[in-house]
């Protein structure tokens, strides 16, 4: 892949992050613009395209990767749902990508974009298997298992957020009640104080006693809820991001004394619990390798005749 520069893109409800980079990961040139309101499908490919013309100004990339708040099909090409913005429902993003570009381009899920960014560059570089739960408006997660993004038979596998918290809980977007994401989301915390998770962070860092119990609370929360997922996939790393994640000291000594509480050792020899390392800057990062995949997939293919 020698000078087979990427494009990876990351689309957010209030922002769309692109990048160009190298095939190590270095970024030549990054840019972010506003997400169109509304936000409807052909207005978002509209300023993606011209916003891809502004970063390959010189049209150096050789493939483009998108990451979507929402799943994608298992082949990568049609955005199923994208939470937030209107009207997107099995949008062919791809191949209307291809369409106005001409490079091969595969979409994701922006959680599993975090997911490859993090093992790529990031706090997950160590490690073969691992977990990466984004703590944000929602709560996404992206699974490593054996050095690749595992997205399921359909790929949709990975939505740690939704997984039972409380059967008793509060009413879920998902349908299910008492996920994980209705204690741990930006929404929950709002919700449950009334307070930002930066405002209960730094009233934390002052040794405000009700924001310190909070976050020993939110530790627990999250600790039985990785509890289930630990067990069933034994990772080597958690690794935290998100908003939220900010207030990751204030909330790990009651998320470890939870996990080893409640889950044998066997099941968690040597796990390592760790805040992400990429920011908000993950998405694209994730993105960029996700088309990496693609064209040593489509190189893959030419090799074998197929």
């Amino acid at each position: 892949m020698v000078n087979s520069q990427l494009i990876g893109i990351d689309v957010g409800g209030t922002a769309i992050k692109l990048g160009r980079f190298n095939p190590d990961g270095t970024c030549l040139q990054s840019l972010t613009v506003a997400t169109p309101q509304p936000s409807t499908p052909e207005a978002v490919l509209a300023v993606m395209v011209d916003a891809i013309a502004q970063v390959d100004p010189y049209n150096q990339a050789v493939a483009i990767g998108v990451g979507t708040p929402g799943p994608a099909d298992k082949t990568g090409r049609i955005a199923q749902i994208a939470i937030n913005l209107p009207e997107w429902r099995n949008v062919p993003l791809a191949d209307w990508l291809e369409a106005k570009t001409g490079k091969p381009t595969v979409i994701a899920n922006d959680a599993n974009c975090a997911g490859l960014a993090e093992t790529w560059l990031g706090a997950g570089k160590p490690f073969q298997n691992l977990i990466l739960l984004t703590l944000g408006t929602g709560v996404g997660g992206a699974i490593i298992l054996n050095g690749q993004l595992f997205v399921g038979h359909e790929g949709a596998a990975g939505e740690l957020g939704l997984i039972t918290l409380n059967p008793d809980g509060p009413w879920c977007n998902s349908g299910n009640s008492g996920s994980l994401e209705q204690y741990a989301s930006i929404k929950a915390i709002r919700r449950r104080t009334g307070k930002e998770p930066a405002e209960l962070g730094a009233l934390a860092a002052a040794g405000d006693q009700s924001a310190l119990t909070f976050w020993q609370e939110y530790g627990r929360d999250l600790g039985v809820g990785l509890a289930s997922l630990i067990y069933v996939l034994t990772p080597e790393a958690v690794i935290i991001g998100g908003g939220v994640s900010g207030s990751f000291k204030f909330f790990l000594p009651a998320l470890k004394a939870e996990i080893e509480q409640r889950v044998m050792p066997t099941s968690r020899f040597r796990l390592q619990i760790l805040p992400a390392q990429l920011g908000n800057w993950a998405g694209m990062v994730g993105a960029a390798k996700l088309a990496s995949l693609v064209i040593s997939h489509n190189r893959g293919n030419q090799e074998q005749g197929t």
